[in-house]
């Protein structure tokens, strides 16, 4: 089904592109032609996954002596909600310890779990002042205050089975699995998933097709993670981050020397002199640095050298002060005033002025190479921040890490938590939003395609679950192109002739077969729907998130709510989607009305009033999303 699929996509994509672009109306034929390779692409990507769609049998028996903490992440969630969630972790069969790792700091959570002898953290006053990380940082700061060989992540919703450790720990036989990831299920969804939380098709196909890759990748909670992989992360992290620091300073320096020469008393043989070693020295690191030695030493060589040119010129300065005081004392610089008071006179005032007092001058910004070259991670309320920090969506990130480190990760299908969906549009969105945003973030910073140490199998699968986030700007295009037709009868394909309708309808056709054959039954159609409805969201989170990595720009960050948001359905959060559906259904009337007056075509007419049809089924989930109150036990 994927070599079909792939070849009857090609065969038209090539033939749209060769044979049937409307160059009179390029300004929306090429753009729909693009969109529809964006999609052949995401086909392809989604085809390549469940190749080696990997079904995995039972683990073998967990260690006997492991030690497992198992984590429990909340910030603002209802104390009873973490509660359930923390003392269902503690009743977990396998031997552990259960800690709360309360990011919202609160004194009553703390009673709460001192009262039922779980584990209480929180962060210190290291923390003050300084990036928080949000729940990678609360991650990396209870990494430091635990020592459990493996970890065990849940977030304060997930409620997890008393057998989870039992089914996931023997897969850790192998030394070099770090992450054993299973899925995320949520209990209070209705049979018909109006908000499209659950994810069958990721939580099954994709993430058993990503792990025949050996890319299922962390999904931040539900999940258990090699203790040693994370530690190694987090030192290469401090290296890599020390090293980039040490660079920054060191051309900082040599810019700083630059400007030196330029002051005045850099003419002086004393000062071009105690330059040019500093100069020498900042050269020597820079070697030392490409040869890859010691980061203590190459500091502090270069430290030690300004310090020893700021020590000559400041005996320089004094000597230089000494021999000033005394000619003054020589000079008769004060006058007798008409007042009697004795004053200072032009004279002396000229010849003072006119002298060039402390050459140190010339060395106070090289001074700064001081502060700047260290080994210490002075920015950080931690030297070691194992869970990745470049994103929102920490879990991604780091798994990518791991992967590229040469560790392996493993997806168990089989629900062993129980979570809490959103039970609005709002929270919903929101949840989205920051999943985006975060993927996106990753993509820009640590793109998967130039990673080094990842095979290109794992490259393209992180690629694949970023790519998915462009679809947004290709919805606009689909949106647009039959309103453009049914409105203006500018068609953006040359014609609708048998040409067309013998490659594109094959395509469409295999392609959704292929959904089909890879989902063997699980209901795909929700995703379909939101992949496309929530295109503002998808939109909003690539332009964010390139305005934050590239200008630094806050995203914005909002924690999830785990309640339900209490008021009338908030129609202005679709405001876009209720826009471009009354558009739709507007242009369908009058592509009709023109079609029955004599003045469409109507093979064009009925094929994109068709079209029209297709998506306002494909926006409707979110009207019955938007009134959407809630889950109720007995809905089904």
């Amino acid at each position: 089904m994927v070599v079909l699929t792939l070849i009857l996509g090609v065969n038209y994509i090539s033939w749209r592109w060769v044979a049937s672009l409307n160059w009179d109306a390029w300004w929306i034929a090429i753009p729909l032609v693009a969109a529809e390779t964006y999609s052949l692409i995401d086909v392809g990507l989604f085809g390549m996954t469940v190749w080696r769609l990997k079904k995995r049998k039972a683990a073998a028996a967990a260690p006997s002596e492991a030690t497992v903490d198992v984590f429990v992440t909340t910030y603002n969630e209802p104390l009873d909600m973490v509660m359930d969630t923390a003392l269902a972790a503690q009743g977990i069969r396998y031997p552990h310890s259960t800690w709360i790792l309360d990011d919202g700091n609160r004194p009553e959570l703390r009673q709460l779990a001192e009262q039922h002898g779980v584990g209480y953290v929180t962060r210190g006053r290291d923390w003050e002042n300084m990036p928080r990380h949000a729940k990678a940082g609360n991650l990396n700061n209870a990494l430091m205050q635990t020592q459990g060989e493996f970890l065990l992540i849940l977030d304060a919703d997930q409620v997890p089975a008393p057998d989870i450790l039992e089914k996931t720990l023997g897969y850790f036989n192998n030394r070099r699995v770090a992450l054993v990831q299973t899925p995320q299920y949520f209990t209070n969804v209705p049979a018909d998933d109006p908000l499209g939380s659950q994810a069958p098709l990721f939580y099954g196909p994709i993430q058993q097709g990503k792990d025949g890759w050996n890319a299922a990748f962390f999904c931040g909670s539900n999940a258990v993670l090699r203790r040693e992989a994370l530690m190694e992360l987090g030192l290469l992290g401090y290296v890599k981050e020390t090293e980039k620091s040490i660079r920054r300073a060191l051309a900082a320096s040599t810019k700083a020397i630059k400007q030196a020469r330029k002051a005045a008393d850099a003419h002086s043989p004393l000062v071009g002199g105690m330059l040019d070693e500093v100069e020498a020295a900042i050269g020597h690191a820079g070697r030392q640095l490409e040869a890859q030695e010691s980061l203590s030493q190459i500091t502090y060589e270069v430290q030690l050298k300004v310090q020893q040119a700021v020590r000559t010129l400041v005996q320089a300065d004094v000597q230089a002060l000494e021999a000033d005081l005394a000619e003054i004392a020589a000079m008769d610089l004060a006058a007798v005033g008409e007042s009697g008071v004795r004053v200072i006179t032009e004279e002396a005032v000229d010849r003072l002025s006119g002298r060039e007092w402390s050459p140190l001058g010339a060395m106070e910004s090289i001074q700064a190479v001081l502060d700047a070259l260290s080994v210490e991670r002075s920015g950080e309320a931690q030297p070691l921040m194992p869970l990745a920090t470049i994103s929102v969506t920490e879990d991604m990130a780091t798994a990518m890490r791991m992967h590229a480190r040469g560790w392996q990760s493993v997806y168990h299908h089989e629900v062993l938590a129980y979570g809490l969906a959103p039970e609005d549009i709002g929270t919903m969105m929101t949840q989205r939003l920051r999943w985006a945003q975060g993927t996106m973030q990753v993509l820009l910073r640590e793109n998967p395609l130039t990673q080094r140490g990842l095979k290109w199998g794992q490259r393209l699968m992180y690629f694949a679950t970023m790519w998915t986030y462009l679809s947004g700007f290709a919805a606009v295009i689909y949106f647009a192109a039959p309103v453009v037709y049914l409105l203006l009868g500018i068609l953006p394909v040359a014609s609708l002739s048998a040409d067309f309708f013998i490659r594109f309808i094959p395509f469409m056709v295999v392609n959704q077969l292929l959904f089909a054959v890879a989902g063997r039954g699980i209901p795909t159609w929700r995703g379909q729907q939101y992949s496309l409805a929530l295109f503002p969201t998808w939109i909003k989170a690539c332009t964010t998130a390139a305005r934050n990595v590239w200008f630094g720009r806050p995203l914005g960050f909002a924690v999830t709510p785990k309640d339900r948001q209490e008021g009338g359905p908030r129609w202005s959060l679709i405001r876009p989607q209720i826009t471009v559906a009354v558009l739709l259904a507007f242009a369908a009337i009058a592509g009709i009305l023109r079609l029955a007056a004599g003045l469409a075509e109507p093979v064009g007419t009925l094929v994109n009033v068709a079209w029209v049809v297709f998506d306002l089924l494909v926006l409707s989930v979110l009207f019955k999303a938007v009134r959407y109150r809630g889950y109720e036990p007995g809905d089904k």
